[in-house]
């Protein structure tokens, strides 16, 4: 096989696929790309068992077709380093050799036998919906953080994902903290739910900025895959078996103690009165009541105390709640709106978040976080 492109799409497309690739693959030819020839166009594929991603390119000048495998790490470095110019692949199949020109330099690697190299599951009996990149990145965006990393409960260690007539929305939990995004712009006549694992999406997360077109989603509950298509990169996963929590009834539904704040107020405080509490429980206290706001922490082991008052507006009753610091942090700070809005209805029960003026009726986010017990 021999074929010529362009350096620079090579190195967009191959650094698309390769966030897939595990760091510690099971079968040692996972650690390589599959370069397949068929139709005077390029074929690549990279794995990791759980997911591919594929990308389609078209080829002016090519000889042969075939398939093989070739090392990832050694080619991306390489392609890397090398600016933009026609790159000259020949193939051997049978020396099992790869070389290939650029430039001034020339550059041989072997390769291995593609046939050797996984191919993704087909979906049978699939349903599909078309989603804007624009809203799966935001959902995405929204919900990833607060996955689970508890391997006792494999079903928090994905998105929840539900689509019906109302709209689709995406949910996150790991049992301290809670993340629903719902937009009603993407519809489905039945009602239909699956998980979705936390890798594919992280690197969806990744490359979909700057893509401006609707991702089609293909998936089937019989043979428990899902598969996203846009532009010429197409991305196959499995889906998390298993009954996911009913986060629903987490949700408390009378919150009369209402704090609007500035968001960026309330990160920067959180931060400053963080550093001075407990490095294991990360505990903050927020005492609340219509005259002021009141943010303590304290370490009783190390004799460290701060205190720090920011301007809000608090409705309800007085009350002091405790929260872990970097869990609220890291919420605020997935929140794009200039204020906030914390609801509570009593200390030990949990409280939510929200942006504070959203303007997009279409889209909502909620947030869920639970209190700490104060010392």
């Amino acid at each position: 096989m021999k074929f010529i492109i362009s350096r620079n799409v090579l190195f967009h497309n191959l650094s698309a696929i390769s966030g897939v690739i595990g760091s510690n693959n099971s079968l040692p030819i996972l650690d390589n790309f599959l370069f397949t020839i068929k139709d005077e166009k390029l074929y690549l594929m990279a794995s990791d068992m759980d997911s591919t991603m594929t990308a389609v390119i078209e080829l002016d000048n090519v000889e042969g077709e075939g398939c093989v495998a070739v090392p990832s790490k050694i080619l991306l470095e390489t392609l890397k380093l090398i600016p933009e110019t026609p790159i000259v692949f020949a193939i051997e199949e049978e020396k099992n050799i790869f070389k290939f020109r650029a430039a001034n330099g020339e550059y041989d690697a072997p390769c291995f036998n593609g046939d050797e190299f996984p191919r993704p599951t087909e979906i049978e009996n699939p349903q599909n919906f078309d989603i804007p990149a624009t809203i799966l990145h935001r959902a995405i965006s929204k919900t990833l953080f607060a996955t689970g990393t508890d391997e006792l409960r494999p079903t928090m260690m994905g998105v929840f994902c539900e689509l019906s007539e109302e709209g689709i929305s995406f949910v996150s939990t790991d049992a301290h903290k809670l993340v629903r995004y719902t937009n009603a712009t993407v519809k489905t006549d039945e009602y239909v739910s699956f998980i979705l694992p936390k890798k594919p999406l992280g690197h969806l997360k990744n490359i979909l900025p700057g893509v401006n077109e609707d991702i089609h989603v293909t998936y089937s509950k019989e043979t428990n895959h899902i598969c996203f298509s846009f532009s010429n990169f197409t991305l196959y996963s499995s889906l998390k078996e298993g009954k996911y929590p009913n986060y629903e009834n987490v949700i408390p539904k009378e919150n009369h103690n209402v704090l609007t704040v500035s968001r960026e107020e309330l990160i920067k405080s959180i931060r400053r009165v963080g550093i001075y509490s407990n490095q294991s429980t990360y505990q903050i206290r927020i005492t609340l009541s219509e005259s002021a706001t009141n943010i303590t922490a304290e370490d009783m082991d190390y004799s460290n105390k701060a205190e720090e008052s920011i301007s809000g507006e608090y409705n309800g009753e007085p009350m002091e709640i405790g929260f872990n610091a970097k869990f609220l942090r890291e919420m605020l700070e997935n929140i794009d709106t200039p204020e906030v809005r914390l609801e509570m209805s009593q200390p030990k029960r949990a409280a939510l978040l929200f942006p504070a003026d959203e303007t997009n009726d279409k889209e909502s986010l909620l947030m869920l976080i639970m209190p700490v017990m104060l010392n």
